[in-house]
Order: C-alpha cells, then sequence, then structure tokens
C-alpha cells in the first residue's frame, strides 16, 4: 500500500524502524537527550505514528512497562553505538556500513571526517520510503552516503562491492536492531560475511537480545509488534563466540551504559543478570 505522498506504507519487519524513530524523536525533545535525531520525527510521522499520535492501549501494566523498556533500550543503544562511531573514525576508519539500516540518519545528523562513506545496506522498500522523506526534508548528509537495496538473505556482499566498499581497508559495521529478528544459523552466517569482509583493525557494533527476553515478550506480543517477530538472542559466550569468528569483543549491559551515561535504570539489579546485549568488537584477524 502507499500513501497520499505516494510512499510504499510501513509493514513487516521494516515498520518496527519507524516505531525506533518515534523513540528517537521523543529522545531529542528531552531537555537533555543523550543524542539529537532531528529527522527522526518526519520518519515516524511519515509512517503514521508521530512523538504526539496515540498508541494503541495496552492490556495491561506489566506490558506497558515492556512498552517502556524497549523505548529505553533504544535510547541507550543508540548512544552506544554513536560512541562507537566516533571512536572508530578518530582511529581513522573511513568506511561505514550500516546494516538494516531503516530509519537511521547518522549520515545526516553525525560530524564525519572528509573522506568517510557510509553504506546503507537495507531492501529497496525502506530505503525508497526513507528517500521520500530526506527528499521533503531536503536533507543533505555529512558525509559520502551510499544506498544498496538489497535483502540481507540474498548476495549483499556482491551489491555492497559493486557499490563501492574496499575490503582491503578497514570498516566499522553496525548492526542496531537486526540480529533479534534472525535465526541463530542466519545470524552466523550474516557475521561470516562480514569477517571475509573486513580488514584487520576493523570494528563492529551489535545489539542482541540478552537471554530470556525473547521467550519474556514475545508471550503475549501483540500481532505484528516488535516483539511477535523476536526470534533469537545471544549465545551464552558472547565474547568466545566472536573470537571463534576473529573478533575481540565487550559485552554492555544496558544497565551498565544507562549509568554511565546519566540514566540509571530505577529497578534493581538482577544477581544472576548474564552478559550485556550491546557488543563492541575489533578485528582481530582476517
Amino acid at each position: 500500500m502507499t500513501d497520499p505522498a505516494g510512499r510504499v506504507e510501513p509493514s513487516g519487519v521494516w515498520a518496527t524502524a519507524v516505531g525506533v524513530a518515534r523513540v528517537r524523536a521523543m529522545e531529542t525533545a528531552r531537555k537533555d537527550p543523550l543524542f539529537r535525531d532531528p529527522l527522526a520525527p518526519a520518519f515516524a510521522t511519515a509512517g503514521g505514528i508521530g512523538p504526539d499520535a496515540p498508541l494503541p492501549p495496552l492490556a495491561d501494566e506489566a506490558a506497558r512497562r515492556r512498552r517502556l523498556g524497549v523505548a529505553f533500550s533504544i535510547v541507550i543503544r543508540t548512544k552506544f553505538l554513536d560512541d562507537l562511531l566516533d571512536r572508530a573514525v578518530a582511529a581513522g576508519i573511513r568506511q561505514v556500513v550500516l546494516l538494516g539500516a531503516g530509519m537511521d540518519s547518522r549520515a545526516f545528523r553525525m560530524n564525519w571526517p572528509a573522506g568517510t562513506r557510509l553504506f546503507e545496506v537495507d531492501t529497496a522498500e525502506p530505503l525508497g520510503f526513507k528517500a521520500s522523506v530526506l527528499r521533503q526534508e531536503r536533507a543533505v548528509p555529512r558525509c559520502e552516503r551510499i544506498t544498496v537495496p538489497v535483502d540481507l538473505r540474498e548476495d549483499w556482499p556482491g551489491a555492497l562491492a559493486a557499490a563501492g566498499h574496499d575490503p582491503a581497508q578497514p570498516t566499522v559495521w553496525i548492526a542496531e536492531g537486526l540480529l533479534i529478528y534472525l535465526p541463530e544459523d542466519a545470524v552466523q552466517f550474516l557475521l561470516e560475511r562480514v569477517g571475509a569482509l573486513s580488514a584487520a583493525g576493523s570494528r563492529m557494533g551489535l545489539t542482541l537480545g540478552p537471554r530470556g527476553v525473547v521467550e519474556r515478550f514475545r508471550a503475549d506480543a501483540a500481532p505484528g509488534s516488535a516483539a511477535s517477530m523476536w526470534v533469537s538472542e545471544m549465545p551464552e559466550d558472547p565474547v568466545g563466540w566472536l573470537a571463534g569468528l576473529g573478533w575481540q569483543a565487550e559485552t554492555f549491559t544496558l544497565r551498565e551504559r544507562a549509568e554511565a551515561y546519566g540514566r540509571p535504570v530505577p529497578t534493581p539489579s538482577q544477581q544472576d543478570e548474564g552478559p550485556g546485549g550491546l557488543v563492541s568488537a575489533v578485528r582481530t584477524a582476517h
């Protein structure tokens, strides 16, 4: 379906990117935002869920808390990955690849050194929807922005190469809010492909579903909601798993990063809290 402006209406997994834009728009409107995303309100509004639009009612208090928890995680992970990208370009990396880019506007809102090339990999529909909003907003990227319309289940490495990505040069890869929607074998295959395209010194930022989160959130998730489409969570030993793929990784919990950012989680921590779902990694081998 298309909206009155001729845009394809969001549907399926990529529609969740519009929900992420709404959360980022609401964070941007705060007096003390952890980041500013001036394009987020336009993406959310074009998708029919602008910051002022009411959300569907929830069944109970537990569902309300889960919704707030998802929004909170989006804010913290956005800040975490912004910082990771800042460190990567400060270290001299000039290739950025956003896997499942959705409504990500980092090409427009972050300060990039001269010579930075940012590749947005996603299917044609979200990239087309996004392009129409960017035209409407007359947005100008702050780096060389290259869109790569391809399904991650297909030959995206070939499409990325055709778009100009150079695997001989270090790359910083971002997979934000993506891997939880993929089966475990697809996650493994995706990261094997990423590794094959990563020169030594490349970096990677991932968000993984903490263990148990899929079971808790899918139990009564509304059909079509983000949680209803979650299928995989992080391995028991994410650091060891990534080491086997050639990456030296660190993991952080949302609680740890939120406290560091001055947004402490109000609920007490669980003593059995496992590895965190925010991952920063450096390529140690090719």
